[in-house]
């Protein structure tokens, strides 16, 4: 298995993240093919290429762009979603260390497209270390005339500013992230019923993801063709995979859609630590379904694949526990961190993350009963499909698939069970 080099190309050259070093190695050379191009002409590319939201959602990113006006009525605006505070997902920060200028040339192209001037970086406020690196970066584009007034000389202006978070998980999802920079607190809106673009200040926004607009010069420079080569048809190009957990070499490695689930594992974890054996997998970060060992030998990473065994691509992170790991205390971990970051907006969301976590932790303390498992599934029952954002949704997913495919470890804590 080898890797697939789209959006990091770069990562293992010397200081790549500066300027000088990014350009000998094409950085913005992008930008030249795009200006050669109407937005309308450019937003078809993307579509053509099948590129997807590497956020998690896994949306057709061209669609997205296509719901941008260009009747010149008010200013439209992108706003790159670098708040990445998903346990289990940490790619985007390595594209914000390593190659922050292929970032702001996708950027660049991609406002161009939708015809917006003025472009944000809401960055999660424990990257501060990132932020700096990449302002870094902005003040070298701005300094070399990349961005601007005139953008690489071309009579268009382009400004990007960075956004920084105050550490709300919630502030990842698009909507309640636009709350906060208007300086409201960060809760999602309720979603319109057609499709639609989101709204800054009332005028129309798209949101998306650090590694899907680091995918756009690719695109743009080589064609749609040529990254749908990698991948399968549903779900060409490639994906910034993570690995942690109980693996020999956790990290990021870029391949492309439908490899082996478990060939990734062992080939670029170096399989599992200490010769252990592979019990569970958290496939794409904390809040996707868990896969038992079973299912983890047989799954492919791609959408389609995923979705058909109940779980979900998400981000790519990808958890690995071995046979020593205790269920229970893997969910109680995770609950925990949902309990902490609902927003409280909702009562469903609000009340039962509480609800769950003390159930959890009644039967860690081995005082639980056996209706205490059957109302778990009972409040993640009442906890999906009843609220604004997917957040207990997914966190119902989270329950159901730990509940149901590891039952008899949560039964073992029961007090008459011990």
């Amino acid at each position: 298995m080898k890797s697939c080099k789209i959006v990091s190309r770069k990562f293992d050259i010397e200081q790549s993240h500066t300027l000088n070093i990014a350009r000998e190695h094409g950085a913005y050379n992008a930008v030249e093919s795009a200006f050669s191009l109407d937005g309308e002409a450019i937003i078809e590319i993307i579509k053509t290429s099948g590129l997807r939201g590497k956020g998690g959602g896994g949306a057709p990113a061209g669609k997205k762009l296509s719901l941008i006006p260009r009747d010149g009525k008010r200013p439209s605006y992108l706003v790159v979603n670098a708040d990445e505070s998903e346990p289990g997902t940490f790619k985007d920060r390595q594209i914000i260390a390593k190659d922050p200028h292929l970032l702001i040339e996708g950027m660049i192209i991609t406002s161009y497209a939708i015809g917006a001037h003025d472009a944000y970086i809401y960055i999660r406020g424990e990257y501060y270390q990132f932020q700096k690196i990449l302002q870094e970066a902005i003040d070298e584009a701005y300094a070399a005339g990349i961005i601007g007034e005139k953008v690489m000389e071309h009579d268009y202006r382009l400004d990007i500013t960075v956004h920084r978070g105050a550490g709300a998980y919630i502030c990842g999802e698009k909507s309640a992230l636009l709350e906060s920079m208007e300086g409201k607190r960060g809760h999602p809106r309720l979603k319109p019923h057609q499709p639609e673009p989101e709204w800054y200040f009332g005028n129309p926004t798209l949101v998306s993801n650090v590694e899907t607009i680091a995918s756009v010069p690719f695109i743009v420079k080589n064609g749609a063709d040529a990254y749908r080569q990698y991948g399968t048809k549903s779900s060409p190009g490639s994906l910034l995979f993570g690995l942690s957990g109980h693996v020999n070499r956790p990290g990021i490695y870029e391949v492309e859609f439908g490899v082996s689930m478990f060939e990734y594992i062992e080939h670029f974890g170096g399989g599992i630590k200490n010769g252990k054996k592979l019990k569970a997998v958290i496939p794409g970060g904390a809040s996707t379904p868990v896969l038992t060992v079973e299912e983890a030998m047989c799954a492919n990473l791609d959408y389609e694949t995923l979705r058909a065994m109940g779980s979900s691509l998400g981000t790519g992170g990808m958890i690995v526990m071995d046979e020593d790991t205790c269920m229970v205390s893997a969910l109680k971990n995770l609950l925990e961190f949902y309990h902490h970051e609902s927003c409280g907006q909702c009562t469903p969301c609000r009340e039962g993350t509480g609800w769950v976590d003390g159930i959890l932790a009644t039967l860690l303390e081995g005082k639980g009963r056996q209706e205490d498992i059957d109302r778990l599934l009972d409040v993640s029952g009442t906890m999906n499909g009843t609220t604004i954002c997917v957040f207990a949704p997914a966190v119902s997913g989270v329950i159901d698939a730990f509940v149901q495919k590891f039952r008899g470890e949560f039964e073992a804590y029961l007090k008459e069970a011990r």
